[in-house]
């Protein structure tokens, strides 16, 4: 079965940079929608920035003109560059299809913004 692996969180200040990746172990990349979802302490997880097969990007309001989605099908990998972070940008983020298909949750990663 496929699996989708995130990496690249950590902590930073309010105003950084951070890129996060999602490895996935087959190749699928290329032939699915494929997006970056995250869950706050206490929130429900929510779809945040998604890329088509296509190519096409979408963005939740609260992250436009901050992250960029990208992906590059030989290495099979989805990436999220995330700029002018915030703390309410403090969360788990993990990847998955568009729309998610439960089974393939990863253990996502950990993304903190604080002073």
């Amino acid at each position: 079965q496929v699996q989708l692996v995130e990496s690249g969180g950590g902590s930073v200040q309010p105003g950084g940079s951070l890129r996060l990746s999602c490895a996935a172990s087959g190749s699928i990349v290329s032939l699915n929608h494929m997006g970056w979802y995250r869950q706050a302490p206490g929130k429900q997880r929510e779809l945040v920035a998604a890329i088509t097969s296509g190519g096409k990007q979408n963005y939740v309001d609260s992250v436009k003109g901050r992250f960029t989605v990208s992906r590059d099908n030989a290495k099979n990998t989805v990436y999220l560059q995330m700029n002018s972070l915030k703390p309410e940008d403090t969360a788990v983020y993990y990847c998955n299809f568009v729309p998610f298909r439960g089974d393939y949750w990863g253990q996502g990663t950990q993304v903190t913004v604080s002073s």
